[in-house]
């Protein structure tokens, strides 16, 4: 009987730990002094971790031509977070390709000696945006949760749970976590034409949205600061060819000689963006 009742009970302690290894855990702290970004992950038994970018793109500020007042904006806004000063948590929208998500990592290359540091997180794990708070909050280090492409559907978990991060939650917010986000949406969530039936106004003119319209404007009011990028003139796109190719050694003969294939290559492919700069200095470059 002794025999039986002790395999019972080693059965029944290989069960617990079956059971708590799929239950979620809580996140654990990476080594903090491996990278000065991160990504947030989650593993495919529920667990979620911060995971070291061993590789950051060594771009700088000054390498990002014809966005110099959106560029002011941030680096302003982000110098006052490192140096401890009431910052903003930033919404980046606008045309594609026109350099939001390559300024904020230019900030992070700035200021990564001064202590910021960035933690990538997807829009499928902004549930989990609480629980990754928690962990920095005790740092030394200023942590920018970068969300880069961000929009929701209707009914999307992650919409709840960023906008109480930004504003709102019982939880005051940490002093050394700003949500920088980057969307193609001003208001981050799809709008419909009937939504604004729902508008009403008073006889002297006063306009007062809808409850639909007015939630779906709260999540992008709850961000400080709205940065907006605009689609690049040619001179402006050109610019930035030149610009690119310079950096890879060629000289003012070559960018000059290059201007109508970088015309052509924009025609091709519907946008004057300086990702598509990039992209033409990089095949042009690579063929001469």
């Amino acid at each position: 009987m002794t025999a039986q009742f002790e395999r019972l009970l080693e059965r029944a302690e290989h069960l617990m730990q079956r059971i708590e290894a799929a239950l979620p855990q809580p996140v654990s702290a990476p080594d903090w002094s491996a990278a000065i970004a991160y990504r947030y992950r989650r593993r495919g038994s529920g667990h979620g971790v911060l995971e070291p970018v061993r590789h950051i793109g060594s771009m700088g500020l000054d390498d990002l031509k014809e966005i110099d007042i959106q560029k002011e904006k941030i680096q302003r806004n982000t110098l006052q977070f490192v140096e401890g000063k009431p910052a903003n948590n930033v919404l980046l929208t606008g045309a594609r390709g026109t350099g939001k998500s390559s300024l904020i990592k230019a900030c992070l290359n700035t200021y990564a000696d001064r202590g910021l540091r960035l933690i990538e997180v997807d829009k499928a794990d902004l549930v989990d945006l609480p629980d990754i708070v928690d962990v920095v909050a005790d740092r030394p280090e200023k942590f920018i949760v970068f969300c880069d492409d961000l929009s929701f559907e209707e009914g999307e978990a992650g919409y709840k749970a960023l906008k109480s991060i930004l504003d709102g939650s019982v939880a005051a917010a940490t002093p050394n976590v700003l949500v920088y986000a980057t969307s193609n949406r001003r208001h981050l969530l799809p709008e419909y034409m009937k939504e604004n039936l729902s508008y009403t106004h008073t006889e002297d003119g006063e306009v007062h949205p809808g409850e639909v319209v007015e939630e779906k404007i709260s999540l992008s009011e709850r961000f400080g600061l709205w940065v907006s990028f605009y689609p690049f003139t040619q001179a402006e796109y050109l610019a930035i060819v030149g610009q690119w190719l310079q950096s890879f050694g060629a000289d003012a003969a070559a960018i000059a000689g290059a201007r109508g294939a970088s015309l052509v290559w924009a025609l091709e492919r519907g946008s004057r963006s300086g990702r598509v700069a990039y992209q033409f200095a990089r095949d042009y470059a690579g063929r001469q």
